[in-house]
């Protein structure tokens, strides 16, 4: 998927920002960049200095004389804005449309379009998109910096990624009997101890539940409790 979203540039002015550009997508797993009519050489000295351990993707980053050129691979092209605009290509958040980017990843090439540092995209280059993705901020600052503004798209774009999401979750839960033996030992330790009331235990112990099928704990992490309150029993034992 990640190989279907390129991030252009369009006449990026500065070169550090080109090389922190590759910089922050390459540290979201993505490694496409093209650059459309950028003012100075390319690589720059600048840009390497500043793309940090992402050389090659600064390195194999393409450069094309018109945005035409740049983006006739992509099916689909997302337009990047700080403010609303009054014209009629749809418009949402970066988060509202991240999964839906990275849905339409899976089929087609996909183009994430940033304009110029100092004025954005303007109307002819908006005409070219299909969306536009703004990123909330201030009213009274609204600026960002484009390698930032970059981070925080590539960054929404991995975190609603299916697949990392799968990874995420691809765990070996505790299973239902685990989890009750765990609530029996952990009510048999809060009795002992004198935490809990033995006249009134269902209460505390139904918000414990809460709490820790909330947790979602994996095996692992139940042993370590199951560990935590057999030694609380050993110690007590022990006690004259």
């Amino acid at each position: 998927m990640k190989k279907n979203i390129k991030f252009v540039l369009f006449q990026p002015s500065h070169p550090g920002n080109i090389g922190a550009v590759a910089r922050a997508i390459a540290t979201m797993g993505f490694s496409r960049l093209a650059l459309v009519q950028p003012k100075q050489e390319h690589p720059h000295p600048e840009s390497r200095a500043r793309s940090s351990g992402a050389l090659d993707v600064l390195i194999n980053a393409e450069v094309f004389p018109n945005l035409q050129e740049a983006i006739s691979d992509c099916g689909f092209i997302v337009g990047t804005t700080v403010r609303g605009r009054r014209i009629s290509v749809p418009s949402s958040t970066v988060r509202e449309f991240a999964a839906e980017v990275n849905e339409k990843a899976e089929k087609q090439s996909i183009a994430i379009l940033f304009g110029p540092e100092k004025t954005g995209l303007t109307n002819s280059e908006i005409d070219c998109c299909n969306h536009l993705i703004e990123i909330p901020s201030s009213e009274t600052y609204s600026s960002l910096n484009l390698a930032a503004a970059v981070q925080v798209i590539a960054y929404e774009l991995r975190i609603n990624d299916k697949t990392m999401k799968e990874r995420v979750i691809d765990r070996d839960l505790a299973s239902n009997e685990e989890m009750e033996l765990f609530y029996s030992h952990l009510n048999d330790v809060l009795l002992e101890t004198g935490f809990l009331n033995p006249r009134n235990p269902r209460q505390l112990m139904r918000r414990l539940r809460v709490l820790f099928n909330r947790a979602e704990l994996d095996e692992n992490e139940m042993n370590i409790m199951r560990g935590i309150l057999a030694s609380f029993q050993s110690t007590s034992n022990k006690k004259p």
